[in-house]
């Protein structure tokens, strides 16, 4: 098959369409390269002192507050056994903002703020306000 002028400007219209989308002020865009290091240098970003929980091999935890709330702040050895984690955590519910073998937990207008100079990606946990008992009815709370 010859490629043709209207076939390279029909692909070009494309791409600049497909382009344009992407740049259009929407969330993704104002999203930072997600941070990496210790955890210490994780809070420093986000202006907190961590108040330290956990500081083992495998995991690190912290409480910190700043102007954007109160959170958890963990970062782990492996990939692995962040997800682990994870996996373990949102059973409880909450709000996970996700980085590269770090995680911060909170609300989320925090983690949502966090976002905005930590980068990573934000994942929720399951809602156990409303269970389904047989014959279909609800109840909200335990």
């Amino acid at each position: 098959m010859k490629v043709t002028r209207p076939m390279l400007a029909a692909a070009a219209a494309a791409a600049a369409l497909l382009l344009a989308g992407c740049a259009s002020g929407d969330k993704e865009a104002a999203v930072p390269t997600t941070a990496t290091g210790s955890l210490e240098h994780i809070a420093a970003e986000v202006k907190c002192t961590p108040d330290m929980q956990t500081d083992a091999d495998e995991i690190r935890q912290a409480v910190c507050k700043n102007a954007d709330g109160k959170f958890i702040l963990a970062t782990f050895a492996t990939d692995r056994g962040q997800r682990e984690w994870i996996n373990s955590a949102k059973d409880y519910g909450g709000h996970y903002l996700v980085g590269r073998k770090w995680v911060a937990v909170g609300e989320t207008s925090t983690v949502t703020a966090l976002r905005t100079t930590l980068g990573g990606d934000i994942e929720e946990g399951t809602d156990h306000g409303a269970h389904k008992e047989s014959g279909g009815a609800t109840h909200s709370s335990h």
